[in-house]
């Protein structure tokens, strides 16, 4: 769907330029709406799809851990398979997920407590459970971001630098993930920020992103940009977990690479060549994966395999009593 004008005429949002991307049904009756921005690549490379503002910066949080990881794989970073599934992931503290991240840091002579992200719980539920029957509070390696904290690590061992700094904007390691970024999207960073757990972010358009991740799926075998696109499609559990979107989307569509963000940020880049970028402006990521699809769809990508991930039903009592419509649906 494109912004919808009320009877007093445009809202706020509408009049930033932001449009409607979804409305939440319940019952036939519209009780909730998501603005915010998409944009949609064809195979070529070439915008197809362009809702919104995609040319206004954001910040695109955790997807941008794929070319995170892709600059620690340029650093030295001896990443191959799962491990460099999990720096280009937000992983959910199973412990699988723990025991690969503990093996990272070992090769770089390190433990959890060079970690510097911070502790949190992590998001598998039972793994929570389990951690609270254990009485185990919060950690860094349950936290999401531990395995790309483990590859930044590895990257300034590997390359001598200083690790006690590897966050620090200014640090070499930082510096190349800047590059990666402004050389796969093909801008110059708008802002850097600080994320969630720490790192350095730079931000950059819808459109950037979308090309950013584009650039992977498409590069040639061999080169370090497809070693991350294939090890995020050969290792989808460790970019997610058992249940994760992101990993069940990739599970779904062969091909695909999936990674969404803190803040309503998701970009997916299919082997066609098709990529597509999504930023809700309320920050829920709850539509964020069916507006993605419905775009992707739009320019003119196959994701029939997907279609589950379109139908978000709205529940009541339990049953479904409504539905997620993005885009033109209605």
């Amino acid at each position: 769907m494109t912004g919808s004008a009320s009877a007093g005429g445009p809202s706020p949002v509408e009049r930033s330029g932001f449009v409607a991307l979804a409305e939440v049904v319940r019952s036939g009756f519209v009780e909730s709406v998501h603005y915010g921005s998409a944009v949609a690549l064809g195979p070529g490379g070439e915008v197809a799809v362009s809702l919104g503002r995609p040319d206004v910066p954001v910040l695109p949080r955790s997807s941008a851990k794929p070319f995170q990881a892709l600059a620690c794989l340029l650093s030295g970073a001896m990443l191959r398979g799962p491990s460099l599934a999990i720096a280009a992931g937000s992983h959910t503290g199973q412990d699988a997920h723990v025991r690969l991240v503990a093996e990272m840091l070992g090769e770089a002579g390190l433990g959890f407590d060079a970690l510097g992200c911070p502790a949190d719980w992590p998001e598998d539920e039972a793994a929570r459970h389990a951690m609270v029957r254990a009485g185990q509070g919060p950690s860094r390696e349950r936290m999401n971001c531990s395995g790309k904290h483990a590859a930044m690590l590895m990257a300034a061992v590997a390359s001598g630098w200083d690790t006690a700094s590897y966050l620090d904007a200014g640090h070499p390691l930082q510096r190349r993930v800047r590059e990666a970024v402004e050389e796969l999207s093909g801008e110059e960073s708008a802002h850097v920020a600080v994320d969630g757990c720490g790192a350095p972010l730079f931000g950059l358009s819808l459109t950037g992103l979308a090309r950013a991740a584009r650039a992977l799926v498409t590069a040639p075998e061999g080169a370090a940009p497809r070693a991350v696109a294939d090890a995020m499609r050969e290792h989808p559990e460790y970019v997610g977990g058992a249940g994760h979107v992101n990993t069940a989307l990739m599970q779904a569509l062969p091909g695909a690479v999936v990674k969404g963000g803190a803040e309503g940020v998701l970009v997916a880049a299919l082997g066609s060549g098709h990529a597509a970028a999504v930023k809700v402006i309320d920050g829920s990521p709850r539509a964020t994966t069916a507006i993605a699809l419905a775009a992707l769809r739009a320019a003119g990508a196959d994701v029939t395999p997907a279609a589950g991930f379109e139908n978000v039903p709205v529940l009541g009592g339990g049953v479904p009593v409504g539905e997620i419509r993005t885009l033109g649906e209605k």
